[in-house]
Formats: structure tokens, sequence, C-alpha cells
């Protein structure tokens, strides 16, 4: 009877080990899945979910399976907290997220404290990892002084002799954008007109637009979403107004154009150098447009997170946090980004900002 009752539990452990159950490493990425800004969200779950189906599909991460879970902080501070007490829960290894840095920034002390590693694809504020509570905390993207400082410079010599307005939306992201971008300009020489803040998620900026109409104003510098972004500037265009709309990556989304529509031409934004065009991103980029997802924006960035990752994994032949994080900063990693390192604050050594214009519908880079 013994021997029968050990042969079951044999067969039975076989079979939990065969079907993978002890075999899974869960990963997790979150974002704004819903909300004003759900297709960043959106962005971030088509590069995690195709790095999770590359990788499996090569062999895995030491022999293991990866799953992946997704959670949505819909970009408000306190539900990212929640988000990275749930993923805790659930034994993720990586969080590669958050999108907004007034989710990443409290998340952060979460993961640092669960012995997760945390790299985010796009959250851009200083703050993120000159404040970062441990070790484990790492982004993809470059930073905002970097974004404000090739902003900066670009307003005072391109136009110097204009009525720059700079706007924000006092969020971490937005303000700090904005504020960077005034300093350098600022040090270049070139004072602003006007520096307001506006309220996210409203539909009616037409006392906004008046003021800058009364002042006079030909650019106007958004630190802010493409949500309010294309909305302040249909309602410029409704008053006559022709002033050029300045601002930084979180135009990255075809839905700016779908707001703006014809509006939208001529609208320009800092982005780090598409990473589409890079050829050792070719196979990936055409995979994504295979199954009718253009990898715009942060989509390559989530999945360039998870690359690294992984292969620091593989380096250090474990998932163990410590280990881990040793690889990630030591070693340098191919991804579709294309080779990247992070520095002593767990920023990535990555080329900087450049100017794109909005054209017929697509961004591009500016001439």
């Amino acid at each position: 009877m013994k021997k029968a009752l050990f042969a079951a539990a044999v067969l039975a452990a076989g079979t939990f080990l065969s079907s993978g159950a002890w075999a899974d490493i869960v990963i997790g990425t979150a974002g704004p899945m819903t909300g004003q800004y759900a297709s960043f969200g959106a962005q971030m779950k088509a590069g995690a979910e195709q790095a999770v189906a590359d990788i499996n599909a090569a062999g895995g991460v030491l022999g293991e399976k990866l799953v992946l879970e997704v959670g949505d902080d819909a970009c408000d501070p306190k539900q990212a907290v929640a988000v990275a007490n749930q993923m805790a829960s659930k034994g993720v290894k990586l969080m590669a997220g958050h999108f907004c840095s007034g989710s990443s920034i409290p998340a952060s002390s979460v993961y640092e404290e669960e012995g997760i590693i945390q790299i985010s694809p796009a959250s851009t504020n200083p703050k993120f990892t000159d404040e970062r509570p441990g070790p484990g905390i790492f982004r993809v993207c470059g930073r905002d002084d970097q974004q404000g400082q090739v902003a900066g410079k670009f307003l005072s010599e391109k136009f110097g002799d204009k009525n720059i307005a700079i706007l924000h939306d006092k969020s971490a992201y937005g303000k700090g954008l904005a504020d960077e971008t005034k300093k350098y300009m600022n040090e270049a020489g070139k004072k602003e007109k006007l520096y307001e803040a506006y309220t996210a998620g409203e539909k009616d900026y037409t006392a906004l637009v008046s003021k800058l109409k009364s002042e006079g104003i030909n650019i106007v510098y958004i630190g802010g979403y493409h949500t309010e972004a294309g909305l302040i500037l249909r309602q410029m265009r409704d008053q006559g107004m022709d002033a050029i709309i300045v601002s930084g990556d979180a135009l990255v989304t075809d839905e700016f154009w779908t707001i703006t529509g014809p509006a939208g031409e001529g609208t320009l934004m800092t982005f780090s150098p598409d990473p589409r065009k890079n050829p050792d991103a070719a196979a990936v980029v055409e995979e994504f447009r295979k199954k009718n997802i253009e990898p715009e924006g942060y989509v390559l960035y989530t999945y360039a997170a998870i690359q690294a990752w992984a292969e620091a994994v593989k380096a250090a032949g474990t998932t163990d946090p410590e280990k881990v994080i040793a690889e990630l900063d030591k070693d340098k990693f191919k991804t579709v980004l294309g080779e990247l390192s992070f520095n002593d604050k767990g920023d990535v050594t990555l080329p900087g900002y450049v100017f794109y214009v909005w054209k017929d519908g697509k961004y591009d880079y500016l001439n």
C-alpha cells in the first residue's frame, strides 16, 4: 500500500513538473491600461507580450517559461502602489513598468522592499533614479533633464524672436519636463512670455487659449500628454491662433493625430531616436506589423526592458535579484534599442533626444 501511494505521489509530481507549474518565471508590466492615457498602456502591453512570446519561443529563461502579468495603474500614484503590491503577491521577478513617472516613483519603494527588479520603459522624471530607493530600479528611456536641455536650446535658437508660452499639467512628468525646458531655455538667453499650469482631463481649454491669444503667443511648449495637447491645439485653431505646439515624448502616439486631425500638422516634439529604424530591430518590427500592431512610442522600449533583464538572468544563472542586479550594473545588452548598459544611477546609456515633426498623420525626424 505504501509503495502504491509513493508511486502515485511520484507520478503526480512528474505530471506537475511536466505541466510547467513549477517551471514558470512570472514577470509584469503595468501602466495606464484604462483611462485617457490608455494608448500608452496598450503600447507597453504589446511590447511585453511580444518579448515574452519571443523569449519563450527561443527556449525561455534558464530553461523556464516566462509568464506575463499585466497591471492597470491608470497613471494614478495610489493605484500604482496597489498594483505593485498585487505584483509582489504574484511573485513577479521583474516589473517592466510603470509608464507615468508619478506612478513609477511611489511604486518603486514597493518593488525595492519586495526584491523585485523594476525597469521602466517610459518614466523620464529625474527623481525616479536620482532618488531611487535601492539598486534594483532602472530605466531604458531618457530623462527629462536631457529632454529639456535639447528642447530649451532648440526653442532659444529657433524661436528667439517669438513669444513663447510654457504650459504644464501639474503632473510629475509634465511639470518636470516643462521646468527643465524652461531652465535650459532661460540659460540659453530666452525668457518665456507666459508660464501657466492647466488641469489634465478637462475638455474645455478656451479660457487658457484666450489668454495665450491675448499675450500674442507664437510658440506653445506643453509639458503634458497628447490628449490635452491635442485639445489645446484644436481650440487654438478654433480661435484663429496659428501658434506652433512644441512638446515631449508623450506625443509619440498616433492617437494624437486622431484628436487633432490636420490641425496637428507641424507640431514638434522630442523623443529618442526611433527604434523602429534600428536594423537590429527589423525582424521584431516586422513581426509586430504582421499582427497589425505598429510598434510606435514605447512598444520597443518595453520589449527591450524585458530583453535586458532576461539576458542579465542568463548571465547570473539565477533570478536572485542581487545577482541579477550585479549583471545589470556591469554588462552590456543587445536589444531592439541597440546595445545598452546602465550607469551607477540605473539610467540607460543610449543616444539622447532628437526633434520630430507631425506631418500627414505621422511623426518623423525633423530635417
